[in-house]
């Protein structure tokens, strides 16, 4: 206990002393997450990208008063940085490729020399502030909710959901151990790995709520002790067993992983995005659609939304008081169908946005699409005119102009099958495919092309610069 206050105390005073420099030089903490592919590497690198070089911005009203935007070292030193330039260029090279995925957190620092507005500002000279981006997986904030349960709780969830979704090979692994025997490190450990592949393997049919997150994004916990654990059911077991081994490891992931998680990232940001592939999860069926929707559900229960008053502030307190929701991958889909991305999106988020907004947060909800990967056309198909996206697909490279079908004008006729379990989407069909990005051939002062990301940087930016 007296470990736990002095540590606080300490964390204390270094976020006070942040806050004063922050006078300053303000900085605004800005987390980006998403669940896995929802292109959470991508919007990071056009949005820096993008504010360096802002020709393209818009929508983005601070632009004509910024005179420079310039990358500087991060100010945690314990945090790997994130690597924009190789990213951009796997983005920008002659044959454009996706960068790989967000595995674990990452930071990186934007500073802006900013001119003043107002009559007074010219005499003021120019201000900096800096954006620190903290890029982390969705997936480990669904850990959170693991604090609250107990190991038999968890293990009794966790076993549920792998036969809900088929996902029976690690039951099979489970019923050839036995819980009470001594426990054998490699018995522990083959539980751990075919645990990791059923959840995987449940993700491929469409679910998304699957803890421990770390479990299919390990970061540098990868092989050790605190991932070496799994489900079991009930029952009393002896000490030194291999079940009470699982339920001390269990507990030990929640003290030692989840909680440091939530105290030294989540808890420091100021504005945060949460990027979602909908027509990802649109394309698997209603339940994907439902589960990305209980899972939203969840990892905003690990939000502390609000405004705080200026001494709470003044102390080094901080909440999220911005929250963007946001459907990635818009051009997929002809612009004419982007309100309806919307609203579904809107629909998803809708509880969540509800509880924001009492908080005296503020939250938006955006189709976007961070790197324009197509090209909008119409095709006359017997007799009827079509919009279609034109672009590169990642399957085969081969150039093709596709028409996705249309989404309901009404989202209720995506979010009611999805709740309602239904099997699919009684005749409809959403040809949704994954196209590479284009080559390009950018401008002076320009960034990569996008769609929308300049009314993101509105929203998240604008009022603190």
């Amino acid at each position: 206990m007296i470990g736990r206050l002095a540590d606080a105390v300490t964390r204390g005073v270094g976020d006070v002393t942040a806050r004063v420099t922050d006078v300053f030089d303000p900085t605004v903490r800005l987390g980006v997450t998403g669940l896995s592919r929802a292109g959470k590497t991508v919007f990071i690198t056009s949005l820096v990208a993008n504010l360096m070089d802002r020709g393209r911005m818009a929508a983005f009203s601070p632009s004509a008063r910024i005179e420079t935007a310039f990358l500087q070292p991060q100010p945690d030193d314990t945090i790997p940085r994130f690597d924009f330039e190789r990213h951009l260029a796997s983005l920008t090279s002659r044959e454009p490729r996706w960068p790989d995925g967000t595995r674990a957190v990452s930071e990186l620092r934007l500073s802006l020399k900013i001119q003043p507005r107002g009559l007074l500002g010219g005499m003021r000279g120019a201000r900096v502030v800096h954006l620190d981006i903290v890029d982390y997986p969705g997936e480990w904030l669904l850990d959170l909710g693991l604090i609250g349960k107990s190991y038999d709780d968890w293990s009794d969830r966790a076993l549920h959901r792998l036969r809900d979704w088929g996902a029976t090979g690690y039951l099979t692994e489970m019923e050839n151990a036995d819980p009470a025997a001594k426990l054998a490190e490699p018995t522990a450990q083959a539980l751990a790995r075919a645990y990791t592949d059923a959840l995987r393997e449940a993700r491929e049919a469409g679910a998304y709520d699957l803890t421990p997150g770390r479990f299919l994004l390990p970061g540098d916990l990868e092989g050790s002790p605190a991932l070496t654990f799994a489900p079991l059911p009930p029952g009393d077991s002896p000490r030194g067993s291999l079940r009470r081994e699982m339920e001390r490891r269990f507990e030990a992931y929640k003290a030692k992983v989840v909680q440091p998680f939530f105290r030294d990232h989540f808890s420091r940001l100021d504005r945060q995005v949460v990027l979602l592939d909908v027509l990802g999860a649109i394309r698997r069926g209603p339940r994907a659609v439902e589960e990305m929707r209980a899972a939203i559900a969840d990892i905003l229960q690990a939000f502390k939304p609000g405004r705080l008053n200026w001494l709470l502030g003044l102390l080094g307190a901080r909440r999220v008081d911005r929250v963007l929701f946001a459907a990635t991958k818009a051009d997929h889909l002809h612009h004419s169908q982007h309100a309806r991305l919307t609203d579904i999106l809107d629909g998803m988020v809708s509880d969540a946005r509800r509880r924001a907004d009492f908080a005296g947060a503020r939250t938006e909800v955006l189709a976007l699409a961070a790197l324009r990967a197509t090209v909008e056309e119409t095709r006359e198909h017997k007799g009827e005119t079509l919009p279609v996206v034109r672009g590169r697909l990642l399957e085969t490279g081969r150039e093709a102009a596709l028409y996705p079908g249309e989404l309901p004008p009404d989202a209720s006729h995506i979010l009611t099958p999805a709740l309602e379990g239904a099997e699919d989407w009684l005749g409809a069909d959403y040809d949704i495919m994954d196209f590479a990005p284009a080559p390009l051939t950018l401008r002076p002062n320009e960034g990569p092309p996008f769609i929308r990301l300049d009314r993101a940087a509105e929203f998240l930016l604008a009022d603190r610069l």
